[in-house]
Parts: C-alpha cells; structure tokens; sequence
C-alpha cells in the first residue's frame, strides 16, 4: 500500500533537507511555530482580528496548547466583517469567491484569495491526486471550472504539473447525456459530486455505455454515503477516493489514501479541532463534534478557529499507510440540516443516503418532512431510471420500513417524471413549522 502522497508535501513544508518519515511531534512543532506568526500577523494587519483578539485577551498565545483561548470565528463574522478581516491591500487580492446567503436578502459571504493562497491549494491538488492517477492518462472533471481559480480550473492546472489531460465538464443533470459525453473522453479518473458520479454509472451500465479505462474516482463537495461508494465500486471495478474542502478552507482541505481510513488533511496549512457544537468548548481526538479550523498560513483572508457547521471526528494515530499526518473521519453533515423526530431521534439526508444508494436504479431523491395534527410525514420524490419505477419504489418502501428513526413518520412516495438530478448540494427540507396550528 502506497503511503499518502501528502507526506511528501507536508514534510517539504516542514523540513525540506529531512528524508525520515514524519512524527505528531515534527507536524505539531510546525504547526505552534505558525500558530503564533499567525496570531501577531492578524493582529497586525488585520483591524477587524485586532479588535476581536484584544477584546478577548488572547492577542498572544505562547503554545498550540493556548488555541482553545483564541476565539471562534463564525459565518456571521465573514459576511458581516469580511473587509475588515483582510490582512492585505485588495490590490493584492487575486480571487474573491462569492457564496450568497440561504435567504433572499440576507449578506452575501466573500472568501478573498491571494497568488500565494491559490499556490498553496494548487500544491495540495498536485500532490493529493497523485495516488488516483498517472502522468499521461485524463481525467473527466465535473465541478465548477467555467471561471478562472474555481475548483474545477484549479485541479486541471494542478493536473498540468503532472501531464494529465483533464476536460472539465462541470457539474450535471442529465446523467445520460452526461455519460455519453464521458464516453468520448474515456477518461482514467472521474471527480465530482457523490449522487452525480454514481448516476452517471447506473445509467452507463442501464444503457450499455462504455464510460472508459476508469482506475479511480473522487468524490467531493457532498456527503459520501458508503453505500454509494460501495455500489459505485461495483459498477465501474475501481477505488474510490474521498475529498473534504470547503470554499473557507481554500477549496482543499483532505483526501485518503488507499488505506480509505479518513481524509488526511492538510496540516502545514490547516489546523484541525472538534468542538461541541452547544458548549462551543474543545472534544478530545476521537470525539464526534462541529468542524472547527484556523488558516495557518493564509496571507488574504485568514481565519482564526472557523466554525465550519459540519459534523465529524478526527481519528486517532497513524493510517494504516504508515502516516502519523492527522486524519479526518466520515463528515455526518451540516449540523443545522440534522431534523429531531417524535423520540428524540435523529434524521439527516446522509442517513437517508445511506440507506436509499442501495436500491439499483435510483438516481437521486427529494426529502421533505412536513406535520399535520401530531403526525409527521417524510415525502420522498424518487428520480430513477425510465422503466425502474415501480420496483424503486416497492424497494423504497421495504428499506424505510426498516429504518429506525422513520418507523414513527407516515411515508409518502412518489416519482419525479424527469430524469434530472441536482446540480447542487441535497437537503432533506423541514416544513413542519408551515403546519403547525
């Protein structure tokens, strides 16, 4: 098993004449020494950081142990202060990702970049793709890639660096005619979004369409179901890779190894904690809580202890490909999208995924939970492949009556006429609230 091609990024970073395997102590050493350059660099360009350390009494720290005195930032911050938290002049800014609040009016959040921040991502994509796919082989890319320095376009600049040939077709809704535009590529790798790439497989092998010589996939920008990836194995006979970022975390944040026991993560310039998403206070390595991390090396627009919303756990020593670099474990979702149910239980769309990725012919799903009187209804809208329906939906029925949090929900099925999935991230939505007298 190959070692995880971050060590060498990592370990370049760190200490570039050292030729030994990593140890937690080089990286944590790393990381304290930047943590502190961090701090009084905020504090010293920033106006909106020098305020908050100051206010808080945390303008300086002494030791990585200190993090947890530093305060938290939110996505509130960043949509009201994003100006404010620069540490450059926006001459020097040569990317700004705008994300647009959930409501109509509410302020959009802009995530500013300099050359030297998208550099540092372009690394990361050089070297995490590096255990999927070979010089001289293409890749078929669908995310965003129609703007410079998007996700899309930045990984086919890193897959330059290694003469891999990439045709970045962007995101999807038309499986089959997506599938036909793959099968003129014949690529070696595909990258995308969970439910696209797994729609795109079944409708290939429904309609006999030769997808190419694929060795690998990644998969990113969504919950990962390990019932997709173990359904999408089956069908294209290949590995199947994991990506964690966020626009926040400079699009790349971690990827797995051939090991698939977590998401090693960038850690010369990211650095990781978990909290408890109520008491906001710090959970020991192994512990389940909110994604929390701090922009070690951003020089635009650092962040000091995001609040990144998403539920996981970081995992505890080395990987089984003999890499001490720390580890991030499945991410359950966004924590505000988990739905409480008669009994105190859970329901969230990765369980629902979970689920629902092992009925052959299913493409994606709509879910919204909804109440009339004291009975709660979980609507699903099934889009399948043309001719599955009615066995899709007797299966639907049969897997959900053994589901345990939805054996108190009244179930309603039905079929989307089109064939279109999402194009973006799924959400079971909440209207309980609309009828509720």
């Amino acid at each position: 098993m190959m070692m995880t091609p971050l060590e060498s990024l990592i370990s370049r970073s760190i200490d570039p004449g050292n030729a030994e395997p990593l140890t937690r102590a080089a990286i944590e050493q790393y990381q304290e020494k930047r943590l502190l350059q961090l701090v009084d660099y905020c504090r010293d360009h920033s106006p909106w950081y020098r305020q908050k350390l100051a206010a808080t009494g945390s303008d300086t720290i002494k030791s990585l142990k200190d993090l947890c005195s530093l305060p938290l930032t939110n996505e509130e911050e960043l949509r009201h202060h994003g100006l404010s938290m620069l540490c450059v002049s926006q001459d020097a800014v040569a990317r700004i990702v705008t994300l647009p609040s959930s409501g109509t009016t509410g302020v959009p959040k802009r995530v500013f970049f300099t050359e030297e921040d998208l550099e540092r991502t372009l690394d990361f994509f050089h070297q995490g793709i590096q255990a999927l796919v070979d010089s001289g082989q293409k890749m078929a890319i669908l995310l965003p890639g129609a703007t410079p320095d998007s996700t899309g376009h930045l990984l086919a600049q890193a897959l330059e660096r290694m003469a891999v040939t990439s045709h970045i077709l962007g995101l999807i809704d038309e499986p089959e005619k997506a599938a036909r535009q793959i099968a003129e590529v014949q690529p070696h790798v595909l990258v995308g979004f969970p439910v696209q790439i797994l729609a795109i497989a079944q409708t290939a092998a429904r309609y006999s369409i030769p997808l190419g010589p694929i060795r690998s996939v990644l998969l990113c920008s969504d919950y990962i179901p390990a019932s997709l990836s173990a359904r999408l194995s089956e069908l294209l006979h290949c590995q199947i890779f994991s990506h964690y970022g966020t626009v926040e975390t400079g699009l790349g944040g971690g990827v797995d190894c051939e090991a698939h026991c977590g998401c090693h993560l960038r850690e010369t310039d990211l650095l990781f904690e978990i909290i408890d998403p109520k008491t906001a206070m710090p959970l020991p390595v192994g512990d389940w809580g909110e994604i929390v991390f701090t922009t070690l090396t951003r020089t635009g627009m650092p962040l000091i202890r995001y609040r990144t919303g998403d539920y996981s756990r970081l995992l505890a020593g080395p990987c089984p490909c003999g890499s001490h670099i720390r580890r991030l474990d499945k991410v359950l979702g966004r924590i505000h999208q988990f739905r409480t149910l008669a009994g105190n239980e859970q329901l969230t769309m990765a369980s629902l995924d979970e689920i629902l990725f092992t009925i052959p012919g299913l493409l994606d799903f709509q879910a919204t939970l909804t109440s009339e009187g004291q009975q709660d209804t979980l609507q699903l809208c099934l889009v399948t492949i043309p001719g599955s329906e009615a066995e899709v939906l007797r299966l639907t029925a049969e897997v959900m009556a053994r589901h345990q949090p939805c054996q108190g929900l009244r179930l309603s099925l039905t079929v989307n006429a089109s064939s279109r999935i999402h194009r973006s991230k799924r959400t079971l939505q909440d209207k309980r609230l609309e009828y509720s007298p």
